[in-house]
């Protein structure tokens, strides 16, 4: 309420404030979340942002959409992860364009440009294409834009994107390869903290293209012969399984522990 007489020094006591509202709020975006995840058709391809992995068993059961193991879908805070990545890559598209770069990231039927082969199996789909632009650089020139945490973040600004995130340079080097586009790509990291960019350009590693290219048909193949290709690791306390650091960069808990260890294959 208005204090209409505010010489009068009446205190008027704040509304109450609701400490649950946020819990409340949270729970109801992180169930829509989760029933809209769930609800999308599982992808039944080898995508690159995953043939980077170490483990071609893993990477095998994703293209074969093997069910996870219970309790290890995609939490709600991943959810939002994935979210905001996406939103980013918009942001950090429209600053590009805005600071003059030609930056062509869909068909003209609204697709996003990208590659199939090996009969559909193996696909990809780039951020952008950059055609032009006032910096000097080699056009056209493949873009790649992640958004990252503050640490992932500050890693790939000491190290570069190529030895801090293995699984990302694998990515670029395919589309690299695939899209023709063999001048270094321009790689962006968005600091999900901050909204800083770091920039680098990521010259094509052909050799790295080609083994990636390998191990998209290895899986394939396999998967055709009904065939399991071997784990990256011969314990399932390793780093690869339960999640954590390597020299080859962060891995995630797989999603698949249970499966792979256990009697089902």
């Amino acid at each position: 309420m208005l204090d209409l007489n505010h010489g009068s020094g009446c205190q008027y006591q704040k509304p109450d404030h609701d400490p649950g509202i946020t819990m409340a709020v949270n729970a109801a975006i992180d169930a829509a979340l989760v029933v809209r995840n769930r609800s999308q058709v599982a992808r039944q391809y080898v995508s690159t942002s995953g043939i980077g992995r170490e483990c071609l068993r893993q990477i095998q059961y994703d293209y074969l959409a093997v069910p996870k193991d219970e309790g290890r879908d995609f939490e709600p805070k991943t959810l939002r992860i994935f979210e905001a990545g996406h939103r980013g890559e918009d942001v950090v598209a429209a600053w590009l364009r805005a600071a003059g770069f030609d930056l062509r990231t869909e068909r003209r039927d609204g697709r996003q440009f990208g590659f199939s082969v090996l009969n559909g199996r193996f696909k990809g789909h780039i951020d952008g294409c950059l055609v032009g632009g006032p910096v000097a650089m080699a056009y056209p020139a493949l873009w790649e834009n992640k958004a990252l945490g503050v640490s992932s973040w500050k890693d790939v600004v000491k190290r570069g994107v190529v030895l801090s995130k293995p699984v990302y340079a694998a990515q670029l080097a395919l589309y690299q390869a695939y899209m023709d586009l063999p001048a270094p790509a321009l790689f962006t990291a968005l600091n999900r903290d901050t909204w800083e960019i770091h920039c680098e350009l990521v010259p094509f590693d052909a050799a790295l293209a080609q083994t990636m290219s390998d191990r998209a048909l290895q899986v394939v193949q396999a998967s055709d012969a009904q065939e399991m290709l071997p784990r990256a690791s011969a314990e399932r306390t390793s780093v690869v399984c339960r999640g954590g650091k390597t020299a080859g960069g962060w891995h995630g808990a797989c999603s698949w522990q249970d499966r792979c260890w256990g009697t089902c294959r």
